[in-house]
């Protein structure tokens, strides 16, 4: 799923692209995609995008309508959730292949009748999750907030408060939108490896030391993996947003070295979801418990690096 980082990438490509321009033509082909009839998809036909903007892992597009009787903005909101992604093509550009969702022709900023671009929405596989919203007001762009904090902004006290709302794991409240805006499993590994701690770690656990140490990781990876996407892309738009990422130091590196200790790098599976960690870095050299393997393997399960490399 794209975090906060391709997110801001692809904002930073759309805006000078889409702001201040007219929209031309709206195209759904994905049935499912769709999940608002009021105002009717089609009236975003010569509206002008005034402003695009991030809410936690949602692209919203904001629209002042060609009608005179709207009063309120209009906003696109949309969520690519794991599979969706966003190419930039020429005008009139037909939609991709099977996995096209969407399409949103737009003029030239700032001039209806000039030649601008299609921003084309495709969503891989054969699960379709990604989703359309088209609403009036912020009141109801309100409804599409989870709530949380977005971790670029907040300061150390108010990321100890957002913690410490429930006893949970580290993995689970950094990705909860609830808690932090924009965060996932890919980033949520990253920082819990730069902050050195393990991702079960419970929240009610932690010293004082070690959340401004999480906050410090938080907004460092964070931030330099903005500017790192920034800078592949250049002027360009986006294209291999993926949660594999060379330069990542754990998350989806599995059996490879991390790159601070050398050790190899951990997992814990669950269901589709994974975590990747060093136990030197972050558990002080014990293994967490995989489910299906340790449920298989059993009194065989390594409880420690020193054990498994000595088997």
């Amino acid at each position: 799923m794209p975090e906060l980082p391709d997110l801001e990438d692809y904002l930073a490509a759309m805006r000078p692209r889409m702001v201040e321009a007219t929209v031309l033509r709206v195209q759904v082909a994905g049935i499912s995609l769709l999940r608002t009839y009021d105002p009717p998809i089609d009236a975003m036909v010569g509206a002008r995008v005034t402003d695009l903007r991030r809410l936690g892992k949602r692209i919203v597009v904001a629209l002042d309508p060609e009608d005179p009787d709207e009063v309120e903005p209009w906003y696109l909101v949309i969520h690519l959730m794991i599979a969706g992604r966003f190419r930039w093509s020429e005008p009139g550009a037909s939609l991709p292949g099977r996995n096209g969702l969407a399409a949103l022709e737009v003029s030239a900023p700032g001039d209806p009748a000039g030649r601008g671009g299609t921003l084309l929405m495709t969503e891989a596989g054969t699960k379709r999750r990604a989703s359309w919203h088209l609403v009036r007001g912020e009141t109801a762009l309100a409804e599409h907030d989870r709530g949380g904090r977005e971790p670029l902004d907040i300061g150390v006290a108010a990321f100890a408060e957002q913690l410490r709302l429930e006893r949970r794991t580290l993995k689970r409240v950094l990705t909860d939108p609830r808690r932090f805006a924009g965060i996932g499993s890919a980033f949520s590994d990253e920082i819990l490896h730069a902050a050195q701690l393990s991702p079960v770690r419970r929240t009610d656990h932690l010293s004082d030391d070690e959340v401004a140490r999480l906050h410090a990781a938080t907004q460092q990876v964070l931030t330099t993996w903005v500017a790192r996407l920034r800078e592949a892309t250049g002027d360009g738009f986006p294209e291999k947003v993926t949660a594999f990422r060379e330069g990542f130091a754990v998350h989806g590196r599995y059996g490879q070295p991390c790159p601070t200790c050398g050790t190899e790098v951990a997992r814990i599976r669950y269901a589709d979801n994974e975590t990747n960690y060093c136990p030197r870095c972050q558990t002080g050299g014990r293994l967490l418990a995989d489910r299906s393997l340790s449920r298989l393997l059993k009194d065989d399960w390594p409880r420690t690096i020193d054990a498994r490399e000595g088997s």
